[in-house]
């Protein structure tokens, strides 16, 4: 079987100039730009304007799919360097037309006030069926090109809590708009904790619009039905080695007007709360 794909290889950008970068997509995908890649390589440009401070929030647009055959220009705007916060702005650019925006704040390492809400009680990562395990029934149902796209080796390994797939088209009932899932990245990051919070926000995209659908019965290979991210927010907390198991446990407290709106917290195994993410997508059923 081949290699996971390398993130911290999949994701580098070349600078171009002082503000500018040039990033590119793994050449295997399913016809657009997973939103996961533009946020982390977006994310990335910004860090490349910025010293010795920390990522502690971003938020951003998807404006237009993008196209995986395609670099993408990232072009950086330094709105601001304070004395304890630096903001950054990035636009991401295909064919001349914006396909995405991201604005991040950066902050001085700094002491205070700490609390945090406690992780749900699960099951263990170790105590579940592995992916492949949770991948086995679901393929047996996939069309072929489906299968191939699902057997492939993710850079992003996942275990859902309550042992479905990702990838499972039965959806014998609506069930409540929940869902927990331990996740980490399967090759090796390193030591610099930059990497770690970059791929954090890439995985970040993951799981989150399936959430919101399963009150409605509905799956990604459901006739008529379109989804896709419109936007997406992210605070980090803490530090964190995303080579090992975290659990991002999500809800979706509304559903309306064609969107969905989805909360997430991500956990480290030891309990310790490193990052909320919030996003809204869109959940619609076409007309023949």
């Amino acid at each position: 079987m081949s290699q996971p794909e390398n993130l911290v290889d999949t994701l580098a950008l070349e600078r171009l100039e002082v503000n500018l970068f040039r990033g590119f997509s793994p050449n295997e995908g399913p016809g657009r730009i997973f939103g996961g890649q533009v946020i982390a390589q977006s994310l990335l440009a910004a860090y490349g304007t910025v010293e010795d401070r920390v990522c502690h929030s971003l938020h951003c647009y998807f404006i237009r799919p993008g196209d995986p055959t395609t670099p993408i220009l990232f072009d950086v705007d330094r709105s601001r360097d304070g004395g304890s916060f630096t903001t950054r702005r990035v636009i991401a650019v295909q064919n001349g037309k914006q396909i995405f925006n991201l604005a991040a704040s950066f902050q001085a390492p700094e002491e205070g006030f700490e609390h945090q809400a406690d992780m749900p009680s699960v099951p263990g990562p170790d105590e579940l069926p592995s992916e492949a395990e949770a991948l086995k029934a679901a393929l047996e149902k996939m069309p072929e090109e489906a299968r191939k796209w699902a057997m492939r080796p993710r850079p992003i390994e996942m275990r859902p809590v309550d042992g479905s797939s990702h990838f499972d088209r039965e959806r014998p009932e609506a069930r409540e708009p929940r869902s927990e899932v331990w996740f980490r990245a399967r090759a090796p990051i390193g030591e610099d904790p930059v990497l770690h919070q970059v791929l954090l926000s890439y995985a970040s995209d993951m799981n989150l619009l399936s959430t919101a659908m399963r009150p409605h019965r509905v799956h990604w290979q459901t006739r008529n039905f379109q989804s896709a991210s419109l936007d997406h927010a992210m605070w980090f907390h803490k530090p964190m080695n995303f080579n090992d198991w975290h659990l991002y446990t999500q809800d979706s407290p509304s559903a309306a007007g064609g969107r969905g709106f989805i909360r997430g917290s991500i956990y480290s195994r030891e309990g310790v709360l490193v990052a909320s993410v919030a996003q809204e997508g869109l959940l619609r059923m076409r007309k023949d």
